[in-house]
């Protein structure tokens, strides 16, 4: 049976890429994204290209607590042990913290933060008792750099990155490994509009192929953050 893998809001960007690199390195993988029709489509074209690995999909808005536990019930009605998972889920809203609307911090804690620790939350049992596991978390630049026009944002990318520190310190006696990936511009829906060519971006697929690489050290070894940017430095 092929190892297991978890990647949130999997129908876009780095967790599309994601997802492809581990099907086809022999992984099932279960994804989610709010867009059924998405996410079929995503199936059907994966499964097609990747017949030996299976994808599982539900829709999910991984900003709704219940709707992330409803997919950690998806994924444990599968009885298999999981062996990766990646908190994918994110959504960029500009803006500063003085002159964001009500609720915009709100949003973005919900969906960059709550998500990945609900969902990790439900899943991370069964890979103590196995003591075996590896979690990776994308944050940002944004979580170790601060500018004047991410605001709210900003702020759920800091928190996400204390999250993933704080998990590391606390699963590394018990067989886990949690990586934090700081990504810089990625070419993704994040900057539809932006007119500056495409190589002046990170290629999604280069993150993905930095998760699958950190997965395959040695179980004695960890890599504990990947700061990747792009080879001309930040967009800003």
């Amino acid at each position: 049976m092929n190892p297991l893998v978890i990647v949130s809001s999997g129908t876009k960007g780095i967790g599309k890429a994601t997802v492809e690199r581990f099907m086809a390195g022999g992984f099932d993988v279960v994804t989610c994204a709010r867009t059924e029709s998405d996410l079929l489509e995503l199936q059907r074209s994966l499964q097609a290209k990747y017949p030996s690995a299976k994808l599982y999909v539900k829709a999910v808005n991984m900003a709704v607590k219940a709707e992330v536990e409803a997919f950690v019930t998806f994924i444990a009605a599968l009885n298999r042990p999981v062996e990766i998972i990646v908190n994918n889920a994110g959504l960029f809203v500009p803006g500063q913290i003085h002159e964001a609307p009500a609720g915009t911090l709100e949003q973005m804690m919900e969906i960059n933060l709550y998500s990945a620790h609900y969902l990790t939350g439900g899943l991370v049992e069964g890979m103590k008792e196995r003591k075996k596991g590896h979690i990776f978390t994308l944050c940002s630049t944004a979580s170790i750099t601060a500018y004047p026009n991410g605001g709210a944002y900003c702020i759920a990318k800091f928190a996400l990155y204390g999250f993933t520190k704080v998990l590391r310190e606390e699963l590394k006696t018990k067989g886990i490994r949690v990586t934090a990936i700081l990504p810089g511009a990625t070419f993704t829906s994040s900057w539809e509009g932006v007119e500056l060519p495409p190589e002046r971006f990170i290629k999604a697929e280069d993150i993905a192929e930095a998760i699958w690489s950190a997965y395959h050290l040695s179980a004695g070894a960890v890599v504990e953050e990947i700061l990747i940017r792009p080879q001309l430095g930040d967009i800003v």
